[in-house]
């Protein structure tokens, strides 16, 4: 007899989701959850025997409602989805199907300021304790944070990047409570609900995203104050003197994709490792050219040797995350595709 879907966990109903889905689906599932997900979800599966027929099909349909209803949010909002699920589902299923997904989906804490100019948030952030502040940039867009944390002292910045990095969560009361009171300095509206910010992750997004002197500063008062975590942080971001550790296959594909104008840029600042790793990967008469064109060049801009290295390390990292290439991290068989 198949057990009642209510009396099945969230985590549960996700296993038999995905057994049902088949191996392949699931495997393009797993490619965006984290990789503490997929250990909960493999050992869930994994501890699944056999699964009833009737309780598959309860929770496709589950699966179903739900996808329907987020469409319809999407579409015209909480009202249009509740309209349209009542007259598919009726009433009680219709509000039954709703709180379970906007439990899900309420809005993340200072998504107001999202819309807010940079220097804006600035402004009223920058005499805040740091605390608050790294608070407010773990939630924000990387991007937008970036900004906001370029601009900030250079004392400040580090301060800032390290309680970033050692957050491991908030209390909701706390959250609410600054909120509310950015909120009434932006005169905006917005709801709360998360509870966990921060983290390695978090800071490496936002120093990817900063000029390559913000970045060094952090990263230097980083080593002296928690070595281990400045240790960290670099393991996970890539610059472009890291491009000695791609395999040479990877490092054609590179050359093949980035502008030559920016390629001859970034290596006249590279070290002489660097250099000798894309040439070594380049036909012997393209090596040949790049290396008069460099020498005939003459001085350049700083600024413009980092601009162009930032444009090449944002197309590995765009042709990392496609599957196009590998990038070797931590030496051994570690990589990440």
């Amino acid at each position: 007899m198949a057990r009642a879907t209510k009396e099945l966990n969230g985590r549960q109903k996700a296993a038999i989701l995905l057994i049902a889905l088949g191996p392949e689906t699931s495997a393009q599932i797993f490619k965006h959850l984290r990789e503490d997900e997929i250990e909960r979800l493999t050992f869930e599966i994994a501890s699944v025997t056999n699964v009833d027929p009737e309780e598959k099909t309860n929770i496709l349909k589950e699966f179903q409602q739900l996808v329907l209803a987020q469409q319809y949010l999407a579409q015209g909002g909480i009202q249009y989805a509740r309209e349209i699920l009542e007259k598919a589902l009726g009433t009680h299923k219709a509000h039954e199907v709703l709180g379970r997904l906007t439990a899900t989906l309420q809005v993340r804490p200072f998504d107001f300021m999202k819309k807010a100019d940079a220097l804006q948030i600035l402004n009223f952030l920058q005499n805040e304790h740091p605390q608050t502040i790294a608070l407010v940039l773990s939630y924000l867009d990387p991007k937008q944070s970036s900004q906001i944390l370029s601009a900030l002292s250079p004392e400040m910045q580090a301060e800032v990047a390290m309680r970033i990095a050692t957050m491991s969560g908030a209390a909701p009361e706390v959250i609410d409570e600054i909120e509310r009171i950015l909120e009434q300095k932006l005169a905006t509206s917005a709801y709360s609900d998360l509870r966990q910010a921060g983290g390695v992750e978090a800071v490496v997004d936002i120093l990817n995203g900063v000029d390559r002197s913000t970045e060094r500063t952090i990263l230097e008062a980083l080593e002296e104050r928690e070595p281990e975590l400045a240790e960290e942080i670099k393991k996970r971001m890539f610059v472009f003197e890291d491009i000695v550790l791609l395999d040479d296959r990877s490092v054609q594909r590179v050359i093949r994709e980035v502008a030559n104008e920016d390629l001859l840029l970034a290596l006249k600042a590279a070290s002489e490792d660097v250099k000798a790793l894309i040439f070594k990967n380049m036909s012997t008469r393209m090596a040949e050219t790049f290396r008069e064109e460099m020498e005939y060049m003459g001085p350049v801009r700083l600024r413009d040797v980092e601009e162009a290295q930032t444009r090449i390390v944002a197309t590995i990292r765009r042709l990392e995350e496609a599957g196009e290439i590998v990038i070797s991290r931590g030496g051994g068989d570690e990589f990440i595709v």
